[in-house]
């Protein structure tokens, strides 16, 4: 590889995005040359959503329906809940922030609670305290980083309450699996570890759920009825294009798999050798993940560290920084205090993490990280004037 060739001089990306090639790709293109079919319901798009219920269930296959984003398939969803206008939806303050822009979008207000310190996640056993002191029409949980949400323990929330829930698993195949009780979301965008370049799909043992959200997708045409219009949509099509790569990647899906479970594992046993220091997400061992974040020892500040790997070449992020509750736009949707997502937040750092960055990558960025560590740790005083409580993407 090119950094091992040239040393440091190199800088070390944050991510590489990795889709099937142009031959993977050809076949569904002649097919597509072949059936002249482009978008609108497609041949393609079909078979994805076949393959991706027999993937998430073979026993019990759900219903998926495939969308142009992972942002429409939050927005689709939330619209064919049917839920009352302006409806309160509690989700967690750590997160991206469509989340909450999908919420607004579909004319609801979102509800901002905090995560539990484990795992950086909105729990159920949060929603219930919250829910039994104010009013919710609905609960959309985020699979944090890929981390999959307990779909038996949502599941009988809504059995208990009777507060619909969607998940929001946007970067979670291969990890989060589908509810009995709960629709769930995911995104295909190009970061994700199964991926279409752009797209998204939502996931529901709900049939009617599955149909209104199809014809939410296709501006409210309801081709059962007429093509007829009772509720308004928009265009959320999946292309046949986008499908196609898709489909590639499913393809492909054992071997994607199986690499990055093999890669988080090299990664955390030299973290654990370079940084015993950095706290890792509760129950992230072993999953399929698209990216990997790291908590820093108490008291460190996130952006701190980040500046001094740049200094060294090295490219992080700090995901999910500002908290929701700290964009302007959100600022007034707090439902309570949130002293676990703000702590926490501030000391997230996203590392470099893709399927081709070779053992000696890791090997420096976990040393370079443990190098900073002990740098900030040895500081008498802090190195930036920045004002606590801010945060940089």
């Amino acid at each position: 590889m090119q950094d091992e060739a040239i040393g440091h001089a190199s800088t070390i990306p944050l991510m590489r995005a990795q889709l099937p090639d142009a031959d993977a790709l050809l076949p569904y293109l002649r097919r597509i040359d072949a059936a002249r079919w482009y978008t609108n319901f497609g041949p393609l798009a079909n078979e994805l959503e076949q393959r991706l219920a027999t993937q998430l269930d073979p026993g019990d296959t759900p219903a998926v329906v495939s969308l142009s984003s992972g942002t429409a398939a939050l927005e689709l969803a939330l619209g064919a809940m049917q839920l009352p206008a302006g409806a309160q939806v509690l989700l967690p303050a750590l997160t991206f922030v469509a989340t909450a822009t999908a919420v607004i979008r579909v004319g609801h207000m979102p509800l901002i609670a905090d995560v539990d310190a484990g795992n950086w996640l909105l729990t159920p056993g949060i929603a219930r305290r919250i829910a039994a002191s104010r009013r919710i029409d609905a609960v959309m949980p985020v699979a944090t980083f890929g981390l999959a949400q307990d779909t038996a323990a949502w599941d009988r929330f809504v059995e208990d309450t009777g507060i619909p829930v969607l998940i929001d698993a946007a970067g979670a195949f291969g990890n989060q699996h589908a509810a009995q009780h709960c629709h769930v979301a995911f995104s295909l965008h190009a970061t994700k570890a199964l991926a279409a370049g752009e797209g998204g799909f939502v996931v529901t043992r709900d049939r009617a759920m599955a149909a209104r959200i199809r014809t939410l997708s296709n501006f409210g045409i309801d081709l059962e009825h007429g093509s007829q219009v009772f509720f308004p949509g928009g265009n959320g099509k999946l292309s046949e294009y986008h499908a196609a790569v898709a489909l590639a990647s499913l393809d492909q899906w054992p071997d994607i798999e199986r690499s990055r479970r093999a890669l988080q594992a090299r990664y955390f046993r030299q973290l654990q050798r370079s940084c015993p220091g950095v706290v890792l997400q509760e129950q992230a061992v072993g999953g399929v993940y698209p990216i990997l974040v790291v908590a820093l020892p108490s008291g460190v500040r996130a952006r701190e560290i980040q500046q001094a790997l740049a200094a060294r070449g090295i490219q992080t992020r700090q995901w999910y920084c500002p908290t929701l509750d700290r964009h302007p736009a959100f600022a007034s949707f707090g439902a309570e205090p949130l002293p676990v997502a703000h702590s926490v937040s501030e000391r997230l750092l996203g590392l470099p993490f893709y399927l081709d960055i070779t053992t000696t990558q890791i090997r420096r960025v976990c040393e370079s990280l443990a190098s900073v560590l002990a740098e900030a740790a040895g500081a008498t005083r802090p190195t930036s004037s920045q004002p606590a409580g801010t945060c940089h993407p």
